[in-house]
């Protein structure tokens, strides 16, 4: 779809950033469409921002996959390719696994409250076919422990790759699909609470997994973005 018209105004501490996230998530939840041409000019003015932070916001989005451009032609949302999601997700789940492990020892009565209300929140976005909810529910979940694990390093990465795997993730979703997720964010949480730090790694890779098997290779002969299944997953 084009650019919104109505202006998306961002506050100007860490502008820079702020933008990146905006484009990004418009990019992830479809706002921008794959194959869309996007113009610095247009991105600027709905963001209500100069046009310097846009391009450097394209040039990381660029590094992340989600943009192409090429000297001399426009920049164009890029296509979803099943081997960059694949290869991405492989990240993705390792890193949380990496995450969780690193995280148990630090984890608070607090934190493990934060991550149980906010799988009562994915349940109940998934109850509700509510996509954008259960994503966010989701998200949240999974946050705990990459904050708590303190590794900024690994938080980098996932800023990078997940969204690759987030855009798929969306096109496929299925309310009535996420009841396993639901369960097995349960485990994590309580095999978080008895410190029991292999047993609360696997769950939380596993939870990723299950997206991995329902990731078909991509079909050498087809065009980015045409190889993209319409069957429905489930949500880790």
């Amino acid at each position: 779809m084009p650019v919104p018209a109505l202006e998306a105004s961002i506050r100007p501490s860490l502008l820079r950033d702020r933008v990146h996230d905006r484009l990004r998530d418009a990019i992830v939840d479809g706002t921008l469409a794959p194959g869309e041409v996007v113009r610095d000019t247009e991105l600027a003015t709905w963001l209500g921002v100069s046009r310097t932070p846009v391009r450097e916001a394209l040039l990381r989005l660029g590094e992340t996959g989600l943009v192409r451009a090429a000297p001399g032609r426009s920049t164009v949302v890029a296509e979803i390719d099943l081997g960059e999601v694949r290869a991405a997700h492989a990240v993705v789940a390792s890193m949380h696994r990496l995450a969780v492990a690193e995280a148990v020892a630090h984890l608070t009565p607090a934190d493990l409250t934060r991550m149980r209300e906010a799988n009562e929140r994915f349940a109940h976005a998934i109850d509700e076919r509510d996509t954008d909810a259960a994503l966010t529910a989701d998200d949240a979940f999974h946050a705990v422990a990459v904050d708590a694990s303190g590794n900024r390093a690994l938080a980098t990465v996932l800023d990078q790759f997940s969204p690759v795997v987030r855009r798929l993730e969306r096109r496929r979703f299925a309310s009535h699909a996420g009841a396993e997720s639901v369960a097995l964010h349960d485990r994590l949480v309580a095999a978080c609470e008895a410190r029991d730090v292999d047993a609360a790694a696997e769950v939380a890779f596993r939870t990723w997994q299950n997206l991995a098997a329902l990731i078909p290779d991509p079909d050498p002969d087809a065009e980015p973005g045409t190889d993209i299944p319409t069957t429905q997953q489930e949500t880790p």
